[in-house]
């Protein structure tokens, strides 16, 4: 991890021209301003203003001045831009003008959870994330179609799989930027593919999913093509999921994590889930619906690979649409729920929830099933209230 003063005497060594600052509004969509080199020190010292009013969901005009305030540990060179006069990207938090930090700044929220688990309950959660992804060809005219890269199934390798090449790509960039991938393969839709990334702190774990989706997309979008993650692209092939695996420092904790989360999940949809295509896509083709847990069970909405000890939990419902910040603290936050009211998780589910005679006489809840339910039920919710204020 850099330091400002580090920071600075890298730009000034490295020949460092462009700092991108980015930041996030309310969906999760990366947004940013380039800087030039001397301008970093008064940014590290006072911060560089924008227009929140400009920003879907932040501020109205006649209170729109916000700061962007760069975060000296997440400096990272943009290795596809010129190695001459480098360009290098860092996160940002999000201030008022007197410095208060601005609460729809997602990160100040996943950094704010992070804070109270390891303050108040010692704490500290890990996250690893698997994402699927869709490569379509490109129209005559530059335009996404929905003509899928080739027509490879499940771990096909090439020439059937015609990703292998741009995977590697992807993985190299991502090393690149000081990010390891744990794997990737052809997934089970035509085109489709997933890459997968080991546990890391929470903060991290957001900030390299968002990192990699820029990656996927620049690399699929120099290769002629279009990278898709949303939730179902394609309506009779199987969804794009972000599978999300949670372990803690407290192994003896986590039935009561898995418990929590089970306990909210209703709640937590809409934050997981938060568009119409993501409901056209649960339900199916291994994207679960029922509200239950199993023990390498791909149909429940939790697996684990264990239950004697749980050491980790794997949330199969959400989808890459969400805001992952936001997504991670209110797991947290329900993870602690959990253990604060002592909860144990009901018998794991062993029925296959994907095939209709074996959920005839199940009586586990399902999670709303469109948009509009998941936004009342949030909206209704005292849990999500306590942690999101906007």
């Amino acid at each position: 991890m850099y330091t400002e003063s580090e920071v600075l005497e890298y730009v000034e060594q490295e020949d460092v021209k462009f700092i991108r600052l980015a930041y996030f509004d309310l969906s999760g969509k990366q947004k940013n301003i380039s800087i030039m080199a001397g301008e970093l020190s008064r940014a590290f010292e006072k911060g560089i203003s924008f227009d929140g009013s400009a920003v879907t969901g932040f501020e109205q005009p006649q209170n729109s001045d916000l700061y962007l305030h760069p975060d000296a540990s997440t400096l990272s060179v943009i290795p596809w831009r010129p190695t001459s006069g480098k360009v290098v990207r860092m996160f940002c938090d999000i201030t008022y003008p007197d410095g208060t930090p601005y609460e729809k700044d997602c990160r100040h929220m996943l950094k704010e959870a992070v804070k109270y688990a390891r303050e108040n309950y010692d704490l500290e959660f890990k996250f690893g994330t698997e994402f699927e992804f869709y490569l379509f060809k490109l129209a005559e005219n530059g335009e996404p179609t929905k003509i899928p890269f080739d027509n490879a199934g499940y771990m096909d390798i090439a020439p059937e799989d015609k990703g292998e090449n741009i995977r590697r790509e992807i993985d190299f960039t991502l090393e690149q930027m000081g990010i390891t991938p744990e794997y990737s393969h052809h997934e089970e839709g035509p085109g489709q593919n997933e890459i997968d990334f080991r546990s890391s702190t929470a903060l991290n774990a957001a900030d390299n999913a968002n990192t990699f989706k820029w990656i996927v997309r620049t690399k699929a979008a120099s290769n002629g093509l279009y990278a898709d993650f949303s939730p179902k692209p394609l309506p009779h092939h199987s969804g794009n999921g972000l599978h999300i695996n949670v372990s803690c420092n407290q192994q003896e904790k986590m039935p009561s994590i898995l418990a929590g989360i089970l306990d909210h999940m209703s709640e937590l949809t809409y934050y997981l889930n938060p568009s119409q295509n993501s409901y056209e896509r649960l339900g199916e083709c291994k994207a679960p619906k029922y509200i239950c847990w199993g023990v390498h069970n791909r149909s429940a909405i939790i697996r684990t690979g264990s239950d004697n000890p749980v050491e980790k939990v794997q949330i199969r419902s959400a989808d890459s649409e969400c805001n992952i910040y936001i997504a991670l603290s209110l797991l947290i936050y329900a993870a602690i729920d959990g253990i604060e009211r002592k909860l144990q998780p009901p018998a794991p589910a062993s029925e296959n929830l994907f095939d209709s005679q074996q959920t005839k006489n199940v009586t586990y809840d399902i999670i709303p099933e469109n948009l509009t339910a998941a936004r009342k039920i949030a909206q209704a919710s005292s849990f999500i209230k306590k942690y999101v204020k906007f």
